[in-house]
């Protein structure tokens, strides 16, 4: 650990702002005072499923969990990091259950894709309310609702500090969430993808099923192939091989996970490189 007090997540929420910030600007201006590669990395695509907005039962978007995690994205920004998010669209609209109800996949998928739109606009919303400023940028035409996306624009926004938040997935049906944060992590130039999830990495078979589930500490693209492990979609992990794109899978806790993640602890999930 970096400082004996990091564990200290049980402040107020008006002094965690602050208590984040300055363990991140103490890391900034001082890296060598730690064992982490903090520097590794600074562009980062963070991919949030739908239903980490929603609280304890995934549905909806529950305003005290949206606060806490624009808190911890707001204190990251603000100590430099540039962050690029894909939020998925579960705790609105799943395309698959539209399928399975006899929905046409194309309809099913479109749906999907403008739940994520909501859930963009949420977010930035709420990093607005905590000082950040954010903007959506839609890979369907939204009027005035959202930029259209542009690669070069969205680059643009990041080096000057703004929160990039990509909507409405690729565009295109059949394609998952998964896969469009792959997709703009490489467009945006990002140098590592956070791929949150319900468990803290990625394991041989389903930890919520199997107590006697291996999790897996590193682990090549190859490997998650040939096993065919669930952790997210062939697709994107194909993407992300093609490119060398590191991928993080660690659990979104709402303690400072991913704070700690971008400080270096990689070890909090699961990384997965070429080896």
């Amino acid at each position: 650990m970096i400082f004996g007090d990091f564990n200290r997540f049980n402040v107020g929420p008006d002094e965690k702002p602050t208590y984040y910030r300055g363990i991140l600007a103490r890391l900034l201006t001082n890296p060598g005072t730690c064992r982490l590669h903090f520097m590794s990395f600074k562009r980062i695509m963070l991919k949030i499923s739908g239903e980490a907005l929603g609280g304890d039962d995934g549905t909806g978007i529950d305003p005290e969990t949206l606060e806490s995690l624009c808190r911890e994205i707001e204190a990251m920004a603000e100590a430099g990091l540039e962050i690029a998010i894909v939020m998925g669209a579960g705790n609105f609209f799943r395309g698959v259950k539209g399928v399975a109800g006899g929905m046409d996949r194309v309809t099913a998928d479109q749906m999907g894709m403008i739940a994520t739109l909501m859930n963009a606009l949420a977010l930035q919303d709420g990093l607005k309310r905590v000082g950040r400023t954010a903007v959506v940028m839609s890979a369907i035409e939204t009027g005035t609702v959202a930029k259209p996306y542009s690669a070069m624009l969205g680059r643009k926004l990041l080096s000057k500090g703004k929160v990039v938040l990509c909507a409405a997935g690729t565009g295109n049906p059949y394609f998952t969430t998964d896969t469009a944060a792959a997709l703009r992590a490489l467009e945006l130039k990002c140098d590592i993808m956070f791929k949150t999830t319900m468990v803290d990495g990625v394991y041989d078979k389903d930890p919520l099923k199997f107590p006697d589930a291996v999790r897996f500490d590193k682990i090549t693209y190859d490997e998650v192939l040939e096993r065919q492990l669930k952790v997210m979609d062939l697709t994107a992990i194909t993407l992300a091989r093609g490119s060398n794109l590191p991928v993080l899978v660690l659990k979104l806790d709402g303690k400072g996970s991913i704070i700690k993640a971008a400080l270096g602890e990689t070890s909090l999930g699961t990384l997965i490189t070429s080896g």
